[in-house]
């Protein structure tokens, strides 16, 4: 099932910046009960939900659907990359802006 696929990379991320889902859910404005349906993939967010939950944890669509999509583009290409994705979303945007 796609939404379970989705719903776990959200959980994934949402772990990695250290937030449990009732800290996650107040930082989104949603429902601790919202979040637990997406993260189990009984329920798919719309368009908006799906909006901010992707800047709260602050990833690309890209991150999230790359269990599912077939076609994506890869910022992996050097070591460099390797070494950015280790840190957190919020260390990657700060060195990301100093480069």
């Amino acid at each position: 099932m796609i939404d379970a696929r989705i719903g776990k990379q959200i959980k994934e991320y949402r772990e990695k910046i250290g937030l449990t889902q009732e800290q996650f859910a107040e930082k989104t404005g949603l429902t601790t009960n919202y979040i637990s349906t997406v993260e189990r993939g009984a329920s798919f967010p719309c368009c908006e939900k799906l909006i901010t939950i992707l800047n709260t944890l602050e990833v690309s669509a890209n991150a999230i659907f790359c269990d599912v999509l077939t076609h994506s583009n890869t910022y992996k290409s050097s070591s460099l990359s390797d070494e950015l994705s280790t840190l957190s979303p919020k260390a990657q945007k700060y060195i990301l802006q100093i480069v």
